[in-house]
């Protein structure tokens, strides 16, 4: 028996320029500027900066070009007119106007250094190396991760020196070498776990009754010390209250991570530029966006006077055909991304005009007990547009406010029911569960079956298994090892 099925299928398909534009939505500030930068390089018909006199691009007359190119028709018509313009076109139809001129400009500052690798590698001068000692250590330094570490066994190092560098050694060689390597800076490199990490930067301070204590207790009791099974420590190793109290101080002390420094394996440090900047002026919120997003384009005259040389020839060539097809093509994308530039522009302003007066009482106040419970639908519903569009701001964009540089996202919570019924932000219940966390006496901290207990009382009645959850998305750590003695 044969079935018939008519199937409907309605589907959305995004041009180029849209997909373009939707890229262009998304970049922050920084890399939009590379992006301005990389277009004016590539296209010719594209200037920054001001003009006096704007190309404009109206549809004065309609002169199709109806030549032959040896007897071959164009297929494609040249409009040289909606290239051209004389008329005089005001400045602020082509600017932003929402910003100061005295906006501050200010280049990003960074911090450029050596890479790790090399910082460790320029220090093995100061050690006495035979020739396969040196090749073993600069192999060492090259197996440091970007944490400090040599997270491989010796054995490993020593099968790996003989297969890559054709150096043959054994593992006594290599462990002599190694802890001439862990003397480098920063203190704690080279180890191959964090008990060595520790016990390496602890020896290098000056041996005091607490270093020498903590060194004993990082050597012999290391499980116990991270389990913080305190009672245990201070019968093994017969000491106070205070005494462990003070050792434990000095371990806090030391890095855990002695390559975090060179995050990447190189010293730069990128600083977060705001896309926006929310300011409260007589009790009104004020809302900027950064100038640097509304850069200065317009169409270059010489590709203007290039068409208009053009129209004005009584012969057109076949090559003068062909340089005028380049040049609308070049003209097309430059009115393109001009446009595109003012759509990106309006299309954060409206997004970002709309989460600030959302969660208008967080940013006249700062507490974030205050945030209201708002997804990317809300926001899109209000501005009318598209989800992924304001997901395209709030991922990828930061605001300063008078309480700090925030990712936008970050505004944005899922909603809960408190013991009133009211829809509450699941960022307030977190930033509450946090204070109770501070508030807690650290030698009982509270389990999470407490905490739970402790928000229900609050009004937040919600499981122990949510609120788990949401500790662990604070990074806090569990009770056993909130612990203090």
């Amino acid at each position: 028996m044969l079935k018939q099925q008519l199937n409907l299928k309605l589907s959305q398909k995004l041009s180029p320029q849209q997909i373009q534009l939707m890229k262009l939505i998304q970049l922050p500030t920084q890399a939009f500027e590379q992006r301005v930068k990389q277009e004016l390089e590539e296209n010719p018909a594209l200037e920054d900066g001001k003009e006096d006199r704007f190309d404009e691009y109206e549809d004065l007359s309609n002169e199709n070009s109806d030549d032959d190119y040896d007897n071959e028709s164009i297929e494609t018509e040249i409009d040289v007119d909606e290239y051209l313009s004389d008329d005089e076109i005001p400045s602020y139809r082509l600017q932003a106007n929402n910003y100061s001129p005295d906006d501050d400009e200010k280049s990003v500052p960074y911090a450029a250094g050596t890479s790790f690798t090399q910082h460790l590698k320029n220090q093995l001068s100061t050690f006495r190396f035979g020739e396969t000692e040196r090749e073993i250590a600069e192999f060492l330094v090259g197996s440091v991760d970007e944490s400090g570490y040599i997270r491989r066994t010796i054995m490993d190092i020593v099968d790996d020196l003989a297969f890559t560098q054709n150096v043959y050694t054994d593992e006594e060689t290599v462990e002599k070498v190694l802890q001439k390597v862990q003397k480098l800076d920063p203190s704690g490199v080279g180890a191959r776990d964090l008990q060595e990490c520790l016990l390496i930067q602890l020896n290098r301070k000056e041996p005091t009754k607490q270093v020498e204590l903590a060194t004993d207790i990082l050597d012999r009791s290391f499980d116990q010390f991270t389990k913080k099974h305190y009672k245990k420590l201070l019968t093994r190793h017969d000491i106070s209250e205070d005494e462990l109290r003070e050792a434990i101080e000095v371990i806090e002390h030391l890095n855990p991570k002695p390559g975090g420094a060179y995050s990447g394996n190189t010293r730069i440090v990128e600083h977060v530029t705001p896309d926006f900047t929310i300011k409260i002026e007589d009790g009104e919120l004020q809302l900027t966006l950064n100038g640097r997003n509304a850069p200065e384009m317009h169409i270059s005259r010489d590709y203007s006077n290039m068409l208009k040389g053009y129209k004005e020839s009584k012969e057109k060539t076949k090559a003068q055909k062909d340089a005028v097809m380049f040049i609308k093509q070049k003209l097309d994308a430059a009115k393109w991304f001009i446009e595109a530039i003012k759509q990106r522009q309006q299309t954060l302003m409206v997004t970002m005009s709309a989460i600030m007066h959302y969660q208008e009482e967080y940013f006249l106040t700062g507490d974030e007990r205050n945030l209201r419970p708002m997804i990317l639908k809300d926001i899109a519903d209000e501005i009318e547009m598209d989800v992924s569009t304001v997901s395209r701001v709030a991922n990828s964009k930061y605001v300063d406010t008078p309480y700090g540089t925030k990712l936008i996202k970050e505004f944005f919570s899922e909603s809960m029911k408190n013991d009133q019924g009211e829809d509450v932000s699941t960022r307030e219940i977190k930033k509450i569960l946090e204070m109770s966390i501070e508030e807690e006496n650290k030698r009982k901290p509270l389990t999470d079956e407490k905490l739970a207990k402790v928000l229900k009382d609050k009004g937040y009645p919600i499981a122990r298994r949510t609120v788990a959850k949401y500790r662990e998305q604070l990074d806090i750590p569990v009770a056993r090892l909130r612990k203090e003695i």
